[in-house]
């Protein structure tokens, strides 16, 4: 469950041997939820304030994430992204 980035208590994952389309999973105050890169929702559910962060970061950052995806299906090590400011 390597860490990719977090921000303002939000924590952001993206899991080793996933599979269908690239997504990242977010924990806030102990609610998860797992976000498409383009930040929709898949699954969970985060406060209305933690989505809106979670989904400016996915989309300010899209090509890293998919780089990332790449490296975890590969099992390869996954880099860090910058976190929101």
């Amino acid at each position: 469950m390597p860490v990719i980035s977090s921000f303002f208590g939000i924590v952001i994952r993206m899991f080793y041997r996933e599979h269908g389309i690239g997504h990242v999973h977010a924990e806030y105050q102990g609610q998860q939820a797992t976000f498409m890169f383009e930040g929709t929702i898949l699954a969970g559910q985060l406060p209305r304030t933690a989505q809106r962060l979670v989904k400016e970061w996915t989309l300010a950052h899209t090509k890293e994430l998919e780089a990332d995806w790449e490296r975890a299906r590969l099992g390869q090590p996954l880099e860090r992204i910058e976190p929101l400011q």
